[in-house]
């Protein structure tokens, strides 16, 4: 009988060892198991988080933008509704004056156009050169043609209205013009 049990026991021997190595071969396979999904994990999160800061940076530029451009609107409709106070001082320093106080009166006039311009200079609003330029209709309403000989086609001879343009790219008003063909 103790052959039997020492066979048992050693049969229990070689099944516990048996159990202990596949127990230690199996530990660093769920190790490793683990650390891959840990590692894949932290992949996806750092992706995500780049994603979202990049998603948070177009925003960032986007409403920049947008914000720009309401600015920019804002301006234009400004500066439109107060140039026929522009033009009006330009037609009463066109008038003729002989009188003394006339001419003092003018010289007030001068002033306020002097800062009207300076105001629109300040705000990025430039006028649009037309007199003796190309005729280009982004920039110039044609509103007569005249036939000249001596004058190259679609140069701009006359200029009734002043047009306005915002930072060299937006038309505020187009510049009102007579053109020769």
């Amino acid at each position: 009988m103790t052959d039997k049990n020492e066979n048992i026991e050693n049969e229990e021997l070689e099944t516990a060892e048996e159990a202990a190595e596949a127990e230690a071969a199996e530990e660093p396979v769920e190790e490793v198991s683990e650390t891959e999904k840990l590692t894949a994990e932290l992949n996806e999160q750092r992706d995500k988080y780049l994603r979202l800061m990049a998603e948070y940076d177009n925003y960032q530029k986007r409403t920049q933008r947008e914000k720009a451009a309401r600015y920019a609107d804002a301006v234009i409709d400004t500066v439109a509704g107060i140039l026929p106070i522009g033009d009006n001082l330009e037609r009463a320093l066109a008038t003729e004056v002989t009188s003394e106080d006339a001419v003092k009166f003018k010289e007030g006039i001068e002033m306020v156009m002097k800062q009207f311009n300076d105001c629109l200079e300040k705000l990025g609003v430039a006028p649009i050169k037309a007199e003796g330029e190309q005729f280009d209709p982004n920039l110039h309403n044609a509103v007569m043609h005249v036939e000249d000989e001596s004058i190259d086609d679609n140069t701009i001879v006359e200029e009734f209205m002043k047009g306005y343009i915002y930072n060299n790219d937006r038309v505020v008003r187009h510049s009102m013009v007579k053109v020769a063909n």
